[in-house]
């Protein structure tokens, strides 16, 4: 009897901690509502991250922004074309410069006239005045024109303010279009599916989960005395049951370190079983296909 209960607790002893194993698990939910035309998705499968596995209907999205980008090409329909009322002032503004010289060209005749007492003050008088109205009206036909530009490219700018914000709801809408597109986030193995094509999803609903099985986390505990000799980086020997007394052995490597202390978990053992506060720790392990989640692990440390 002595010997039974001293061989059971060696075999107990042998391992310095153990844990279950886990992954780091990502749940891949539809960024818009609607009818999934396409899932390309079963549980088992491995999909490669970027991949487009899914697409929702988003026949209203691209409708909608068929419709703005009509909407920015009806804006140069509604702006004015000023260039037939300028020619028409320039015309007429050609028309006063020519009557202008004749005019000058009259002045200066009198004048000499004048000089010469063939002609008289009045006369001279009449010319000048008709040349300065002619000036006058050239100015007011300047003027016209200034104004004709002015109001028509401030009515031109207001229309053309709208398409700012238009192309804006155009990109909007183009993002919303992409985001249609189901993209595996990450590479690994799909756990669990939960819709099928055809189905109409929400927003941040489920579709999958998803895992990087090539490397799979033990979660172990350790009590406090064990602290002083595990470290993180430190390379430990991950076991596993084969059969009956026989075990599969990995390489691990630490790579968490928990900074607080919690209760024994039911379900495991330490090597202390008089500790009642252990630190928990996670241990990477290579995946050669055999290691699943929730598989029980036991850890000896180097």
């Amino acid at each position: 009897m002595l010997f039974f209960l001293f061989a059971c607790s060696s075999k107990k002893n042998q391992f310095d901690a153990e844990g279950n194993f886990e992954a780091d698990e990502t749940i891949v939910s539809s960024e818009l509502p609607g009818r999934l035309t396409q899932f390309a998705v079963n549980e088992g499968d491995t999909i490669a991250a970027g991949a487009v596995i899914g697409k929702i209907d988003a026949l209203n999205i691209s409708l909608q922004k068929e419709q703005v980008e009509a909407s920015i090409s009806a804006l140069n329909q509604k702006t004015q074309d000023v260039m037939p009322q300028i020619k028409l002032l320039q015309d007429q503004l050609a028309v006063q410069q020519t009557q202008l010289q004749n005019l000058l060209h009259e002045q200066a005749r009198i004048e000499r006239l004048v000089k010469l007492d063939a002609a008289t003050g009045k006369q001279l008088d009449d010319i000048k005045f008709q040349v300065d109205a002619q000036n006058k009206q050239m100015a007011v036909t300047r003027q016209q024109i200034n104004v004709q530009e002015n109001n028509t490219s401030t009515q031109n700018r207001s229309v053309l303010s709208e398409a700012a914000p238009l192309e804006k709801r155009a990109a909007q809408l183009n993002d919303e279009i992409q985001r249609s597109n189901i993209t595996n986030p990450v590479k690994g193995t799909v756990i669990t599916k939960y819709a099928e094509e055809g189905e109409v999803t929400a927003a941040g609903k489920a579709l999958y989960k998803i895992a990087d099985l090539s490397y799979i986390t033990l979660r172990a505990y350790v009590t406090g005395d064990q602290l002083s000799v595990i470290k993180l980086g430190q390379s430990v020997k991950v076991f596993t049951d084969k059969g009956k007394d026989a075990y599969t052995e990995y390489a691990g490597t630490i790579t968490w370190i928990s900074d607080k202390a919690e209760f024994t978990p039911k379900t495991i053992q330490t090597k202390d079983e008089r500790a009642n506060l252990v630190y928990a720790v996670k241990i990477k392990v290579k995946n050669d296909g055999l290691l699943k989640i929730g598989m029980y692990g036991e850890i000896k440390f180097q």
